[in-house]
């Protein structure tokens, strides 16, 4: 067990009298045998990340590790996922689980495996995903051509006017890309560079019939995000009738202007699963959700620095793929021939 306690010797003999838990806030054991991984997500309350962090402690509480818990103040805040790592560092923390806000974390995670931390991405892989040893997530490229099959299938023919609501604007995350331009191939359009988003030809046919994009705007995964780039694609072309969303909170903005501006029947496709996302579903308001499950990231993530502190183990990539993938399943209550799919009230019982 490698914790570091940088304190002076008044202070770490409090340390150890009181306990570690003190100093996480979780219900380890304060052993000499206790591991400690620090979790960091990108949001202190989305359910999304609400239910890893539930997940990664419930875990912990199983097999002796105290987790400590810090997350970006929203998706783009990679000040504080840094700081948190720093602190991990100090602390002496035996790894961390990181879901990164893009590559300006990257330093700082080198100068902890430095240092020692076994470091495991979850949710979002690094960008080199190599960066780190391991990672699990679910396939996010695959979640996008789900929602475009589904999508495609649904139109049946009909032109597609469609509406592009990616997550960033200022800098370049996998899951983004991925996300949209699986969203892509899965209605058949052509892609230009498959891990970059907005050069795709921007008219032509897609499976079954001709499209246009209108737009493609970023949110930064927010709902305020999602309402003000949905309206300003409506702005620009009132006919949209397709939407991708790179993730729930930005479609359920996108809802709010769509109904704003009297735009009833746009099909809205979105990413994630959350319990909010399924009664969306269940509602009308999204036409199909690609469910993740951060539950078992957080699980399979303190599982993997339990066994690496032990013998070594470094947990290897699912086949064909540089991840573990986690699963997916496409949640719609309007099925589409030939594409696997559970309801609404079948996702619910999935959700969180």
């Amino acid at each position: 067990m490698n914790r570091m306690i940088r304190r002076g010797p008044a202070l770490a003999l409090a340390a150890l009298v009181v306990g570690v838990t003190a100093l996480t806030g979780c219900s380890g054991g304060g052993s000499s045998d206790t591991l400690h991984v620090t979790l960091i997500t990108k949001d202190p309350n989305d359910p999304y990340w609400v239910a890893m962090v539930k997940a990664a402690k419930a875990e912990g509480k199983k097999k002796g590790v105290d987790i400590t818990v810090a997350s970006g103040k929203d998706q783009t805040d990679t000040d504080s996922q840094i700081q948190a790592i720093q602190d991990a560092v100090t602390r002496g923390d035996d790894g961390i689980l990181i879901a990164n806000n893009g590559p300006a974390v990257n330093d700082a995670i080198k100068k902890a495996e430095s240092a020692g931390l076994f470091v495991v991405a979850v949710d979002t892989p690094t960008t080199p995903t190599d960066l780190v040893p391991a990672t699990f997530a679910s396939d996010n490229r695959q979640a996008g051509e789900l929602i475009g099959k589904w999508t495609a299938g649904k139109l049946g023919g009909k032109p597609a006017d469609i509406a592009l609501l990616d997550l960033f604007g200022d800098k370049v995350v996998s899951i983004d890309y991925e996300r949209d331009q699986g969203f892509l191939a899965g209605m058949g359009i052509p892609l230009g560079d498959k891990n970059k988003n907005g050069d795709e030809p921007k008219t032509g046919s897609y499976t079954g019939g001709s499209y246009r994009i209108a737009c493609n705007e970023t949110t930064d995964g927010a709902e305020d995000g999602g309402r003000t780039a949905m309206e300003k694609c409506l702005s620009k072309d009132s006919g949209i009738n397709v939407v991708y969303t790179a993730n729930e909170p930005s479609a359920l903005g996108a809802v709010q202007a769509l109904k704003a501006a009297g735009n009833t029947t746009a099909l809205v496709v979105s990413i994630n699963g959350s319990c909010d996302g399924i009664n969306a579903v269940a509602s009308g308001q999204l036409g199909a959700d690609a469910q993740q499950y951060p539950s078992k990231m957080g699980q399979l993530g303190v599982d993997a620095v339990v066994a690496h502190k032990k013998d070594g183990t470094t947990p290897k990539p699912s086949a064909g793929l540089d991840f573990t993938n986690t699963g997916i399943k496409l949640v719609t209550d309007q099925q589409v021939s030939g594409l696997d799919s559970i309801s609404s009230a079948e996702g619910k019982k999935l959700c969180y």
